[in-house]
């Protein structure tokens, strides 16, 4: 298994020189005439302003791949792992390195999307020139092809450096194959598995007599695309990048107009839920996830409702957020969502079919009849599925997730060596239900004290099973749905839901860790009031997503890098 470390910024120039290596073998020994040249100084860890690297996220790699080649092409590789920092991928981002194997899972990506970019299906579309040959170089389609996708790939216009390096490896290969489409494959390769593709660089414009350098045009167009969007600028906004547009706050606040107003917001929604909620645990099956499930024990549970589960709760949040601009602490008790088959017959609920008949859509919309004991996205599979064991439910797991998760308080881990054989017990004859199980393992005092943290919220789950489906009664005895949260006493998830809505921590959650995401790392030092002017504004705003992206996508906050020790005389370099 690769060990996995904090990327320094000696670490990627390290893979930049190794990618000219590479280069010079081809092009000779003139390419060490031009090396490619380092970004500003990296931001000091702990300091204002955003890293200056983060590794893009299997996603948004995918995202950006899409946007720019069409979303025809696939992949022929393995990504590498994500890990979580502060209860975020995106901050986790921050601290990623890539091993000598996932660069080379890389590269075979890069190569299989390269294939497919040039092939005779493609090219007519994505490559904007016609070569005057096609068993040779042309350093002028090159060119065009090099300058155009660069920009896309890089994020900003590539120096005339790169862009000398870029085309000499197109023109090299195309002699040596005699084709100018092998070309074009080599330097498109090459461009797709250069640190400045693979990760986000926070360039600066210039220094400041301040601490707090500025990024300029680019990187703050990148900034705002992928917190908005997920993925790389359009045209637009490298359009208004190079205008200088989005330096000035009238300028940035109509781009972030445009880009709220777009429907690829949609995108950048479904990201930043999908990594608050961790839905990457449905695809890391381990003693913490109940995925996957006993499939003797819920036959209905299938690879198809895994995926299913995610796209419902991701429907309903952008349903309620995006579409309807509703409340965020509806999303604990409202009563509308969508369904397919799959997940109808595991909520045990009837599925009328409104599509039109051929319609290959499984989704429907749905509203839980006023007395269905379910409401909100914490009954749903994504929640209540996710966080419990594979064969048995876990009250302990989920009333740790909605601490952490929903509330982003701190569970403390369990001491070592503590027992949990009693709890996991389900055929025990004295402690028939969860509550007798956990009510017994609580006698012991290093226990009790997470323990009233987890269990008065997490029994409430316990009328749904581990794969998510109602039950009443367990080994015959009533389940008892009783609970309360930091001393709010309620009944069944209903109560559970409405109790979560109240929460000033639970709107203050969403606050920080969207924060968190824009930034890519935990706020600190003067950010940290930051958070706490956000968090005001989204009660005054009534707790509107689209507003809070706004204020986070228009602050100062989020375009700026704090450089300790660096010179006066230093300028971002690229």
């Amino acid at each position: 298994m690769p060990v996995h470390r904090r990327v320094s910024r000696g670490t990627v120039i390290g893979l930049v020189s190794t990618a000219l290596a590479m280069a010079t073998a081809v092009l000779g020994s003139s390419a060490q005439a031009a090396p490619e040249q380092a970004p500003a100084p990296a931001a000091s860890s702990g300091a204002s302003g955003p890293e200056m690297l983060r590794r893009l996220s299997p996603d948004q790699y995918r995202n950006v791949i899409a946007d720019i080649f069409g979303s025809d092409i696939t992949f022929g590789g393995r990504f590498a792992p994500e890990i979580r920092e502060h209860g975020l991928l995106a901050v986790g981002a921050g601290a990623e390195s890539i091993t000598a194997d996932e660069m080379d899972q890389y590269r075979a990506m890069a190569q299989s999307i390269a294939v497919q970019v040039v092939g005779e299906s493609h090219r007519g579309i994505l490559i904007p020139c016609t070569p005057a040959s096609v068993t040779t170089a042309d350093e002028k389609c090159a060119h065009k092809f090099i300058s155009e996708v660069g920009e896309l790939l890089y994020r900003r216009p590539l120096s005339k450096v790169e862009l000398q390096l870029q085309v000499g490896i197109a023109n090299a290969y195309a002699r040596q194959e005699k084709d100018f489409y092998a070309g074009l494959k080599e330097s498109l390769t090459a461009m797709l598995v250069s640190p400045k593709f693979l990760f986000r660089w926070s360039y600066v414009s210039a220094p400041t007599a301040t601490a707090f350098w500025p990024l300029d045009a680019y990187a703050r167009a990148t900034q705002l695309s992928f917190l908005l969007w997920d993925s790389t600028p359009d045209e637009t906004l490298l359009n208004d990048a190079q205008h200088g547009e989005l330096n000035s706050p009238k300028g940035l606040n109509r781009e972030v107009t445009r880009m709220l107003a777009s429907p690829r917001l949609e995108a950048g929604v479904r990201a930043f839920f999908s990594d608050m909620l961790q839905f990457d645990l449905f695809s890391i099956p381990n003693a913490d996830s109940g995925v996957p499930k006993d499939t003797v024990i819920y036959p209905k549970f299938t690879p198809q409702v895994v995926a299913d589960a995610q796209e419902q709760t991701l429907r309903t949040l952008v349903d309620l957020l995006v579409t309807n601009n509703g409340d965020y602490r509806d999303v604990f008790t409202t009563r509308k969502t969508f369904l397919t088959p799959d997940l109808a017959a595991i909520y045990g609920v009837p599925l009328p079919r409104s599509a039109p008949l051929g319609e290959s859509s499984p989704w429907e919309a749905y509203d839980y009849s006023p007395g269905d004991p379910r409401a909100g996205i914490l009954s749903e599979i994504s929640f209540a599925g996710l966080h419990s064991h594979p064969g048995v439910t876990s009250a302990v797991l989920r009333g740790k997730a909605l601490r952490e998760v929903i509330l982003c308080q701190v569970v403390p881990d369990p001491p070592p060596n503590v027992s949990f054989k009693l709890v996991l017990d389900t055929h025990n004859p004295v402690y028939k239900t969860a509550r007798e199980r956990l009510d017994a393992h609580v006698t012991n005092p290093v226990c009790a004290g997470c323990h009233k943290l987890m269990d008065p919220a997490g029994l409430v789950f316990e009328n749904f099973d581990s794969d998510g489906s109602f039950r009443t009664h367990e080994n015959g005895e009533l389940i008892d749905t009783s609970g309360s949260l930091d001393g709010k006493k309620f009944d069944g998830m209903t109560g559970l839901g409405q109790a979560v809505a109240n929460d000033p921590a639970a709107s203050a959650c969403l606050v920080s860790r969207l924060a968190a995401y824009a930034l890519g790392r935990a706020p600190s030092g003067d950010e940290v009031q930051w958070v706490a002017g956000l968090k005001k504004d989204f009660i005054a705003d009534h707790y509107r997503l689209p507003a809070l992206l706004r204020r986070i996508a228009t602050s100062d906050m989020l375009y700026r890098v704090e450089i300790k020790g660096a010179p006066a005389t230093t300028v971002a370099n690229r």
